[in-house]
Order: structure tokens, then C-alpha cells, then sequence
């Protein structure tokens, strides 16, 4: 392990030293993921130590068991992701950035290699994050940044679980692990919203699957009822796109009106969420309706997770509530359209 750590170290120095910011900020990518996988420890050393907490004890051996539900019942690659633990020395993981243009749906785009093109970018550097959002602003771009707790290396490496995850619930715990070794099981290059969306759906019917498994009905009926939250916010953010997609249509000659036209839908927007989908929540704090983010790239990043979130759940139903062959399904369909892997999946699913 030490020679492959080295190995990383060096390949990040001769990135720098060869080319642009984008072979920089790979190289930071590579320094931080070595930090990660130098400070693994098993997580069975981990629960037998006197020092570890009782709660946090119980934390990893669900996720343990979560990982090995994904591998034995849902037949997902696990590899040997989620055996380990690593300790960061702050709470925060990575910042997420994400950039719009304002005056139609359209996302910034960054390329790297092997995931190809994705809409958001991942910093561990977060003065950089907040220069480049700070930089993409004042260029005239809608600009949205959020923190996140996890990632996946797709297998690359055995990703261990962080201490930035484990201060999540057991329920939160299960679902982000089974959503990561969804993507070390299959990943279409260059199709973000699929991605994420079908990680999404097995990471959240695969969580409750594992708690009913178990005996744990309460918790695997609030995982359900978490699933449903999160399909009505995908049903509500689509019907936002339509307005805006009509909206910017109105007026194509103009940039100003355009970006009025916007403003007027996002004001519309606020108000329906308060009022209609708020009190639809099953177990979203209301207050979120009047504080999040409403902006072309906020709502493109969500997008991004909650595409078609009920066409999944079409499948699902036709497979007879079998998420095994379900999954197993939605990769076929995705592997039969790489270019269009949604519109495989709802021409199946009728």
C-alpha cells in the first residue's frame, strides 16, 4: 500500500509540474485520496477498541452489515469498499460546485478523465472552491455550493467509510453506503443524472430492504417514507424546468427579459413550495421550503439526483419488488442505449 501511496504522491507532483489547473487540481485530488487510504483502519479494529464510543460501535457494524447485504442479496460490487475507516481532521469532506448559465437551462460543464464531462466539480482545497464560485459569479453564471460527506472512487479504490459520514443516523448510513457500491457496480461515462438518480433509487429501496431484512420495520417505513419525499421533490423540480423552459422560449430575442421571465418563475416557484409541497412532506423539515436555494444551478444540481426518480420505480414494480432484478434490469436497459439510458428505461417501462 505504502508503494501505491508514493506512486500517488508522484504522479500528483508530475501533473503539476506538466500542464494546467485541471492537471493541479487532479494532482490535489490524488494527494487528499492518499491522505484517505493512509489513515485506513479495519473497521472490526475499529469496534473492538476500548476507546471507541458505544454509538459509534453500533454505526459501524450497520454499516458493515449494510455492506454485506449489498454484496450477498442485492449481488452489487463491493469490492472491499466500506471495510475501512479513515479520519479526517476537519468535518467537511469536499465542497461540491455546481454552474448555470442564467438565461436558459443549460449547466457548466467540467471534463476529466475516465467520468468524461460531469456538471459539478468536487474540491477539497474549500478557499478554492469559494474563488472559482466567487470567479464563475462575477462571469454572469448562477453559482450553487454545497458540502458533501462521501464519494465514490468507482471502484479505483476501496473506499473507506469517513468520519465526515459516520456522524450521519444508521437509516443515513445504510442508504449512502448500498449508494456508493451502486456506482463501483456500474457507472455509464458522461451521464451524471442517470448515475446519480439510479444510485439514488438502490441506495434508498436497498437501505429499507436491509432494515425490513433485519426486523426493523419503523425503520425501514421511514426510509420508504424518506424515498416518497424525495420523488415529490423530483416531480416538483421537473415541473419547474417546464416553466422555466417555457418561459425563456417567450422570449428569445431577449437576454434581460429572459433573465426577468426567470425571476418571475423562481418567485412562483417559492410560493408553491411553501404552500403546496411543504405540507405534503412526510419527514422534510417544512422550514426547507423557505430556505433553499432556488437558482438555474441549485436547481440543475438537484436535477442531477432526481431525474425520472418514478420511472426506477416503474421497473421496480414490473420486476415484482425485486430490486435484485431490478438492478440487474436497469443496467441491461442502460447498457442497450449509453447515449440515452432513460429513454431505455422508459420505453420498457411503458
Amino acid at each position: 500500500m505504502r508503494r501505491g501511496l508514493v506512486a500517488i504522491a508522484a504522479a500528483a507532483g508530475v501533473l503539476c509540474l506538466i500542464s494546467a489547473p485541471t492537471a493541479c487540481y487532479l494532482s490535489r485530488g490524488a494527494w487528499e485520496e492518499a491522505k484517505i487510504l493512509r489513515r485506513r483502519e479495519p473497521i472490526p479494529d475499529v469496534i473492538r477498541s476500548p476507546g471507541t464510543p458505544l454509538d459509534v460501535r453500533e454505526k459501524l457494524k450497520v454499516v458493515l452489515a449494510a455492506r454485506e447485504y449489498a454484496k450477498d442479496s442485492l449481488k452489487l460490487r463491493t469490492k472491499d469498499s466500506f471495510t475501512t475507516y479513515s479520519r479526517l481532521d476537519h468535518d467537511t469532506l469536499v465542497l461540491v460546485v455546481s454552474a448555470a448559465y442564467r438565461d436558459t437551462l443549460k449547466p457548466y460543464t467540467w471534463w476529466f478523465p475516465i467520468v468524461w464531462t460531469v456538471p459539478y466539480k468536487g474540491y477539497f482545497d474549500f478557499d478554492a472552491a469559494q474563488r472559482d464560485s466567487k470567479k464563475l459569479f462575477d462571469q454572469g453564471f448562477d453559482v450553487y455550493v454545497r458540502p458533501s460527506d462521501a464519494f465514490s472512487t468507482l471502484g479505483f479504490f476501496n473506499d473507506p467509510l469517513l468520519n465526515t459520514t459516520l456522524r450521519a443516523d444508521s437509516l443515513t448510513l445504510a442508504n449512502t453506503v448500498i449508494h456508493e457500491v451502486t456506482h463501483n457496480t456500474f457507472y455509464a461515462a458522461g451521464q451524471a443524472p442517470f448515475n446519480e438518480s439510479f444510485a439514488m433509487f438502490v441506495g434508498a429501496r436497498g437501505a429499507a430492504a436491509f432494515f425490513r431484512s433485519r426486523g426493523q420495520e419503523a425503520a425501514a417505513r421511514r426510509l420508504e417514507a424518506e424515498w416518497d419525499d424525495d420523488k415529490l421533490l423530483a416531480s416538483f423540480w421537473s415541473r419547474v424546468i417546464r416553466s422555466l423552459d417555457s418561459a425563456y422560449a417567450a422570449h428569445p430575442e431577449s437576454k434581460a427579459a429572459r433573465i426577468e421571465a426567470r425571476d418571475s418563475v423562481y418567485a412562483r416557484t417559492r410560493v408553491a413550495l411553501v404552500a403546496e409541497i411543504a405540507p405534503q412532506f412526510k419527514t422534510i423539515n417544512p422550514i426547507y421550503a423557505q430556505r433553499v436555494t432556488l437558482n438555474n444551478a441549485a436547481l440543475l444540481a438537484r436535477r442531477v439526483y432526481a431525474t425520472d426518480l418514478d420511472v426506477f420505480d416503474r421497473l421496480y414494480v414490473k420486476e415484482g419488488r425485486d430490486l435484485k432484478r431490478t438492478i440487474g434490469r436497469v443496467i441491461a436497459l442502460a447498457k442497450s442505449d449509453t447515449k440515452h439510458p432513460f429513454d431505455a428505461l422508459k420505453k420498457w417501462a411503458g
